[in-house]
């Protein structure tokens, strides 16, 4: 009797000291089972010739056609395109900037400019990708931006500005500057947050054998940086059949006479969805840039457990 009855007891007070574990827990749970699963219900669009009327479950079954039409169309090779290698480009120039932002931004002392530095860094991350758009239509709108009445025609002595809306060539410049701009700030924290962790002792032995902050540099903070870039790295390869539908929609204004530059896969589905009501590509594409992901992510993991095991995401 009291076996069973110290049993009653020890099972009692775990869940009395594990319920405030589980309530933290619902809420994320809760988010993640609406936002993340209940939608895979919907994933049979892909295979489906959606009617309204007939809803998605009545809906007729045409096995892959909708896969078949999205890859099928003119613009497929160019949207694929521009996806990836804006994404290449964008992960590459991120780390770079990131980990260099990072480290000068650790090398601060006063905990005021600190501060205004991290706000300043950190605002554009925040910024609706809407309002980014009219920052960006208000240096390059042909009338009235300041980069035609200020350089173009100011500086430069030209008497007629650029059409940068009806000009592509210029685009993949400011598509990267924006999308720079707008990331720099999230990516700085996320190698911030293990560059602070770093033993400081580190650094005072280099200081005593000479070595320069460059040097502190190369030998100490980049081979402990190493795990977090690597794991980063994984993660942004996983999306790199994704794109920032607002920065490719909303920033070009939607021209276009820019599509060449500026489809990619998102913008693409969103046409397909909502301009051309055919939900089926829609869902088709969205399903098949998960695919690719998982793939992605499966691939790099694996390509760097054979050259670090320490550094894999999993």
């Amino acid at each position: 009797m009291r076996t069973q009855s110290k049993g009653k007891v020890k099972k009692k007070m775990n869940w009395k000291h594990w319920f405030p574990f589980y309530l933290m827990f619902l809420p994320g749970f809760i988010y993640l089972l609406v936002n993340n699963y209940i939608p895979l219900y919907g994933l049979q669009l892909a295979f489906k010739k959606f009617s309204y009327r007939k809803g998605i479950t009545g809906s007729e079954w045409i096995g892959f056609k909708n896969f078949k039409f999205l890859f099928a169309t003119d613009d497929a090779f160019v949207m694929v395109r521009n996806t990836i290698l804006y994404n290449v480009i964008w992960i590459l120039i991120g780390i770079v900037l990131g980990v260099s932002v990072a480290i000068l931004f650790n090398e601060i002392i006063n905990k005021t400019a600190k501060k205004f530095y991290q706000t300043a860094i950190l605002l554009p991350y925040l910024m609706s990708m809407v309002v980014v758009a009219y920052l960006v239509y208000a240096f390059f709108s042909p009338n009235t931006g300041l980069v035609n009445n200020w350089i173009v025609k100011g500086l430069m002595g030209k008497e007629d500005g650029i059409m940068w809306y009806m000009e592509s060539k210029y685009w993949p410049f400011i598509l990267t500057f924006v999308q720079q701009w707008k990331q720099i700030g999230f990516g700085m924290l996320l190698y911030l947050s293990s560059l602070v962790g770093i033993d400081t002792s580190y650094y005072e032995a280099a200081r005593l054998d000479g070595a320069s902050k460059w040097q502190q540099i190369r030998t100490i903070t980049l081979p402990l940086l190493k795990p977090t870039i690597i794991v980063l790295m994984i993660m942004n390869i996983g999306q790199i059949f994704r794109s920032d539908f607002g920065l490719f929609y909303q920033v070009p204004m939607n021209q276009g006479a820019l599509l060449g530059v500026t489809q990619t896969i998102d913008t693409d589905v969103y046409r397909a969805g909502l301009v051309n009501n055919n939900l089926g590509m829609s869902a088709a594409a969205s399903f098949v840039q998960s695919v690719v992901g998982f793939i992605f992510i499966v691939a790099a993991n694996t390509v760097v457990r054979k050259m670090d095991d320490d550094s894999t995401l999993f």
